[in-house]
């Protein structure tokens, strides 16, 4: 039996982190006797360029919706006028419908980030690579609410005479998604089972702006409910413009957090220099059937073509999806691949090279195929 696999590469580097990405699957599923139906399907700002009315082919929902996976690698290009991303003509960035259509068609409310800091891996800050979080203390869980809050299209622009004068975009919370969302998030805390570095406190903390906004103050009740069936695990809250100081000052002291999208969108990005920047972040996106997995850069045009940028957010989004899947399908060799594709991560960071630039400089930068070929056979090595 074939698992079908959706990819998306997308735009800019999109396709090349996913070719790195894919030598890596393909590798080991040789080994492990794993076979895979790949879907490959165009999208982003370049295919709605080429042509002109979608940002990817006519019955592309329907394929996704059949795969038991879905790779994306990264989407949106620089518009021709110069003016940002490419837009289609109903105002949405290009990309949007492999990206957040999928989330919402597929309801895969939860964006999950694991931002874990590993041996070798440096911080990249005032333009060097310094060692300044250490492994060990950064290890925790960010889940994002991935449907709804501001990026649900609700809002719009008031144009009088052609001109914008007003934008809004209305913030929507319900019952419903803050509560899938919030059980997803002690249900993993208690799988995990880690505890945070600082105390080993089974954690679950939520982020919110409850002070102010109706929204936060209906996820933190939802919180607090749905904690309440989860004794042995501690409840915890913060306060969004603080915790970002809090993560930065002190991230030893979180297991697993959850908040509501665009605050999500914006403390996961943050989290990532703890990890060693966007190079080493990865996002799943899964709900109760279906799972998307990505590296959370974008698609960085500048760079595009070059083989140059890291692909080992890719790889671990692989690894990922293969651990996701593998517990849906009750498949013990899907969890062995991405068992051994992280411990091929780990060696290589630990050995210092290959890597790219961004992990090292340019002086000592490796390219981006080198690190997937190395990365093909160190997985396949490990599986024994």
């Amino acid at each position: 039996m074939s698992y079908k696999l959706v990819t998306l590469g997308g735009d800019g580097t999109g396709p090349e982190v996913m070719r790195e990405g894919l030598r890596v699957l393909h590798a080991i599923s040789a080994k492990l006797e794993l076979a895979w139906d790949v879907d490959d399907i165009p999208c982003g700002g370049q295919y709605y360029l080429q042509h002109g009315d979608r940002d990817w082919p006519e019955g592309a929902e329907a394929r996704c919706d059949a795969a038991d996976l879905i790779l994306l690698g990264a989407v949106g290009w620089p518009s021709p006028t110069g003016s940002g991303p490419v837009l289609m003509k109903d105002g949405k960035m290009a990309g949007f419908s492999p990206v957040l259509g999928n989330r919402t068609r597929l309801n895969l409310y939860a964006n999950v980030r694991p931002v874990k800091l590993y041996e070798g891996v440096q911080h990249r800050i005032h333009g060097a690579n310094k060692q300044v979080w250490q492994p060990g203390l950064v290890d925790m869980v960010m889940i994002r609410e991935n449907t709804e809050g501001l990026y649900t299209p609700a809002g719009g622009k008031l144009s009088p005479g052609g001109r914008t004068e007003v934008a809004i975009d209305t913030r929507v919370i319900t019952r419903r998604a803050s509560e899938q969302v919030i059980r997803h998030a002690f249900e993993l805390c208690r799988r995990r089972n880690k505890g945070a570095p600082k105390d080993g406190k089974l954690r679950v903390t939520a982020v919110v702006k409850d002070n102010v906004l109706h929204g936060c103050q209906l996820f933190a009740k939802i919180f607090f409910e749905i904690g309440a069936e989860y004794p042995e695990i501690e409840k915890d809250t913060a306060i969004v413009d603080a915790f970002t100081q809090w993560l930065i000052n002190q991230p030893e002291y979180y297991d697993v957090v959850v908040t509501t999208n665009m605050f999500g969108d914006i403390v996961t990005d943050l989290a990532s220099v703890l990890q060693g920047g966007m190079g080493m972040a990865v996002g799943a996106n899964v709900g109760a059937k279906h799972g998307m997995f990505e590296p959370i850069h974008g698609s960085a045009p500048k760079h595009a073509g070059k083989d140059k940028v890291n692909p080992i957010a890719m790889v671990l989004a692989v690894k990922e999806g293969l651990e996701w899947l593998g517990q849906q399908r009750g498949d013990a060799r899907l969890g062995r691949g991405a068992q051994a594709i992280e411990a091929a991560v780990v060696e290589l960071l630990k050995a210092g090279a290959p890597l790219t630039y961004d992990l090292v400089g340019e002086a000592k930068a490796a390219k981006c195929s080198e690190v997937g070929q190395w990365l093909a056979s160190a997985a396949v090595r490990l599986l024994g």
